[in-house]
C-alpha cells in the first residue's frame, strides 16, 4: 500500500474515532512523541470540553508542568503528589510504616497491572466520620 494511501487512511480514521478536524488530524498524526500522542487521543476521546489537538496540547502540557505531578522516584514511579506523610515517601517504602497511603496507591497500581484482589480495599477500615457521626447524635 503506498505511503500516502496508508497516511490517508490513518487520517480518516483519527477523524471518524475522535471527531475532529482535518488539521488536527494531521497534527495528531504528526505529533513527535507516541506516548503522548496517546494521552492526547485519550483527552479528545474522554473530555467533551477537549474538541482539538490544540486544547488536548495545552492541558497535557498544564498536567505536566504541575508540580503534583512531577516523579518523586524513579524506582517505584511515585510522583509528588503520592508522597506518604509518615514516611521518607514513596512506594519503595511499602509495608515499612503504616502509612494509608501506600495500600491505597499499592492497589491501584495492582488494578493498573492485573494483579488485583477485589477483597481488599484502602478506604475498608476508615473511620473518619464516625466521630461526626457520633458528634452530630
Amino acid at each position: 500500500m503506498p505511503k500516502d494511501h496508508a497516511r490517508k487512511k490513518a487520517l480518516a480514521a483519527i477523524k471518524g474515532e475522535l471527531g475532529v478536524k482535518h488539521a488536527d488530524a494531521i497534527a495528531l498524526l504528526d505529533h513527535p512523541d507516541a506516548d503522548e500522542r496517546e494521552t492526547l487521543e485519550r483527552y479528545l476521546a474522554e473530555y467533551i470540553d477537549i474538541n482539538t489537538y490544540g486544547e488536548a496540547l495545552a492541558c497535557l502540557r498544564q498536567q505536566q508542568a504541575d508540580p503534583r505531578n512531577q516523579l518523586l522516584c524513579e524506582t517505584c514511579g511515585w510522583t509528588n503528589s503520592m508522597v506518604c506523610p509518615e514516611c521518607p515517601g514513596c512506594g519503595c517504602y511499602n509495608d515499612q510504616c503504616s502509612g494509608w497511603r501506600h495500600a491505597e496507591y499499592e492497589a491501584e497500581m495492582r488494578a493498573a497491572t492485573g494483579d488485583y484482589d477485589a477483597d481488599s480495599d484502602p478506604y475498608g477500615e476508615c473511620c473518619c466520620y464516625e466521630d461526626d457521626e457520633e458528634q452530630a447524635a
